[in-house]
């Protein structure tokens, strides 16, 4: 955490969540070096791209296929390994070529193995970009050397060891935009996350001196697996004391908007596109109504009035900067504030479930064998 910071020294979370513009540098350099052989893995327009992983690992893919879908002037999927080991054949639906780029902080998960396995088994000519935080892990170990594969294992550091994923999390997304070739000033970058940190203090504790039970974020467009990782970080450090609620924008008002009451907070993460972002102050103006300005804290947006007097969290976005990076300053919030609020409930952010109820790499997941249908 920054220096004047509460939280400074505290844990490994807290260090994590400081560390991160620091190793958006070291990220990049590792990324230059691998770009060469990524280059050679995309191929033509008619290989699919599909980014993978679990839990957070997912939300990366989720935060970032819409710029990668933009630089490369092709569909981006997003599908999470627990879907592919689950409904396999839902993925493999014809004969097009499959890059799968997998996502792991340290490529020990059940499902992580697996879905590169069955996809490798299901599809002719699969290629696979690896982006992981653990070297050592069997993912990275499973496609090193392969012909048909490029690991990218990011610096030591970023390979987080507190419970919840934070600079694994922004890590693995700027590597992956880089990877792809999306212009990202990483440097501006990370002296704008340096500010972000200078009062994500203040920030947070006020948000957890609420005493929230529920916090529900809000992000629409790639910043909606930002808000499904915000809720993640939220749930995870509280040990679920604190439920965390995702959704978009507009999506909130069909049916999840009920879950508002008394002890509600919403966050919304402000779009930089002045489309979405239109959107994004039409429900922080709505939700002030229902939950009262102290509740309602707009991501993004400057004390100006616009969001009906809700809080406001301010986050510097530099030039050109595409809205997965701007992702990367945001999320730096959700991690706070799940920290914040964690450490108000008197919990060990390193170690909420001390009796192995959640545990940091996946457990119980047994892989079943599957056998393709036969077509015709």
């Amino acid at each position: 955490m920054h220096s004047s910071g509460r939280w400074s020294g505290d844990s490994w979370t807290a260090r994590e969540i400081g560390q991160q513009p620091a190793t958006w540098l070291r990220v990049a350099e590792v990324v230059r070096r691998a770009r060469p052989g990524i280059a050679e893995l995309v191929g033509d327009g008619r290989r699919r791209i599909v980014l993978t992983g679990a839990g957070t690992s997912a939300f990366v893919g989720e935060v970032v296929a819409r710029d990668l879908a933009r630089r490369l002037g092709r569909p981006v999927e997003a599908i999470a390994t627990t879907e592919i080991v689950a409904d396999p054949a839902g993925v493999v639906v014809d004969d097009r070529p499959i890059l799968l780029v997998s996502f792991a902080r340290s490529g020990n998960s059940p499902e992580s193995v697996a879905a590169a396995d069955l996809l490798h088994r299901l599809t002719p000519g699969l290629r696979h970009l690896v982006i992981t935080c653990d070297s050592g892990g069997q993912l990275a170990r499973r496609w090193s050397g392969a012909a048909n594969a490029v690991v990218v294992a990011l610096p030591e550091e970023v390979n987080d060891r507190g419970f919840a994923m934070t600079s694994s999390f922004t890590g693995m997304a700027l590597a992956a935009l880089l990877a792809f070739g999306v212009d990202v000033d990483v440097a501006a970058l990370a002296r704008a996350g340096s500010t972000v940190l200078g009062d994500a203090a203040e920030h947070a504790a006020a948000i957890a001196g609420a005493k929230p039970a529920r916090l529900v974020f809000l992000g629409s467009g790639p910043l909606r697996g930002l808000a499904r990782e915000a809720a993640l970080k939220c749930l995870e450090l509280t040990r679920g004391e604190v439920v965390g609620l995702a959704d978009s924008a507009l999506g909130f008002r069909h049916g999840p908007k009920s879950v508002l009451d008394e002890r509600t907070v919403a966050v919304i993460f402000l779009s930089t596109e002045p489309h979405t972002r239109a959107y994004d102050v039409d429900i922080a103006r709505e939700l002030v109504q229902s939950l009262g300005e102290e509740r309602v804290v707009v991501v993004g947006g400057e004390a100006d009035g616009e969001f009906g007097g809700a809080r406001s969290w301010p986050v510097p976005v530099p030039a050109g900067l595409p809205v997965a990076g701007y992702a990367l300053l945001a999320v730096i919030a959700a991690q706070t504030t799940a920290l914040a609020c964690s450490l108000a409930l008197g919990i060990t952010p390193d170690n909420p479930f001390p009796e192995g109820e959640v545990n940091r790499v996946v457990q119980g997941v047994v892989i079943h064998d599957f056998e393709p249908p036969e077509v015709g």
